[in-house]
């Protein structure tokens, strides 16, 4: 039995491939490289140059791998360049995922497992946010997620393919062991980005809305570390090969922090007080936005390990100083001894 990962030279990908390899899972690679890195892809995975939404490929790697579950990350992210963008964030997002998934049908494929988001819920009505609350995304982001969450449902109605749809928040921190990170320079995650402030590679940051409707201002976020993500979807694999049906799960820790509380964690860690910039908000933020976890927990029995913003931003420090070491010359990430040997 051998899992497809797209997108698995990316930041969550990376993650879902050492998480199955450590399982002993097979596991294939498909990325285009566009916001991934080959080096991100570990040894023991076969790793394949290409786009997800182009069928001739997809086919090929299905037959000639025997791929029985496809996990799919590969996907544009950023909230504002889809709302400056929304034709192609419908063409990569959704049109490629609808080919990816007939593709997934033809060749026999039993499982599919979908990186949504929780930008499908717009401005929520609730918080923290249930499954079953209104779907009402604000951006072309959320509704290009959406829409392949439906032709998810549609697709396991007519055919033998069975699902999960985990619909996360905001992703930190890194790969505790130090093997992998966030390695996109140009990354607009918020604690990437305050992180960079931190070390000097950025000259401060900006804070897009101080008046939003939240305690301080600024926008309330939930933020889950990345390897909590990625087992997550480990678990949802194990639950649809023990037979398990379809279903949609958001995956966060069910509390939320603001944009102006997560700097000031990274100038209280790092030890740096850096500059902030207060600026207008930006197209398509929601102003808070934080998971009811109750269905991933008892569906999928998945706990979290790393519920610590402090060690989150932690890894992410100890991560950012690595590849500034790989960036003059040091050892490849993953064997650098400056990251990971002082955070858990």
């Amino acid at each position: 039995m051998t899992v497809l990962v797209t997108g698995g030279a990316g930041y969550i990908g990376s993650h879902m491939v050492l998480e199955l390899l450590d399982a002993g899972e097979r596991v294939v690679v498909l990325d285009n490289l566009t916001t991934g890195f080959r080096w991100a892809v570990p040894e023991g995975a076969p790793f394949v140059a290409g786009d997800f939404g182009d069928a001739a490929l997809v086919a090929g790697l299905l037959k000639s791998h025997g791929i029985e579950s496809i996990i799919h990350f590969a996907a544009k992210i950023v909230v504002p360049d889809s709302v400056a963008d929304p034709l192609g964030y419908y063409e990569n997002n959704t049109a490629k995922a609808r080919s990816l998934l007939q593709c997934a049908v033809e060749g026999g494929v039993k499982h599919f497992i979908f990186s949504s988001t929780a930008a499908v819920y717009g401005e929520p009505r609730h918080s923290p946010v249930s499954e079953d609350d209104p779907k009402d995304p604000i951006n072309p982001y959320g509704r290009s997620k959406l829409m392949v969450e439906w032709m998810l449902a549609d697709t396991a109605k007519a055919h033998p393919l069975r699902y999960t749809a985990l619909r996360y928040f905001n992703v930190a921190g890194a790969d505790p062991r130090g093997r992998s990170g966030q390695s996109t320079d140009n990354a607009t995650h918020l604690i990437k980005v305050a992180v960079q402030a931190a070390l000097g590679l950025r000259g401060g940051m900006d804070v897009f809305g101080t008046d939003y409707p939240t305690p301080d201002g600024s926008c309330l976020r939930d933020y889950i570390q990345v390897s909590d993500l990625a087992r997550a979807h480990m678990e949802a694999l194990r639950r649809l090969r023990a037979g398990g049906g379809s279903i949609t799960c958001n995956v966060g820790y069910s509390r939320g922090y603001s944009v102006l509380e997560v700097i000031e964690t990274v100038k209280r860690v790092s030890g740096v007080d850096f500059e902030v910039r207060l600026a207008g908000r930006r197209a398509g933020d929601p102003a808070s936005i934080v998971a009811a976890n109750e269905r991933v927990r008892r569906e999928l029995g998945w706990t979290p390990r790393f519920d610590d913003l402090e060690g989150i931003v932690g890894q992410a420090l100890d991560w950012e100083r690595g590849l500034q070491a790989r960036k003059r010359g040091g050892l490849p990430l993953g064997q650098n001894p400056e990251i990971g040997h002082n955070r858990r």
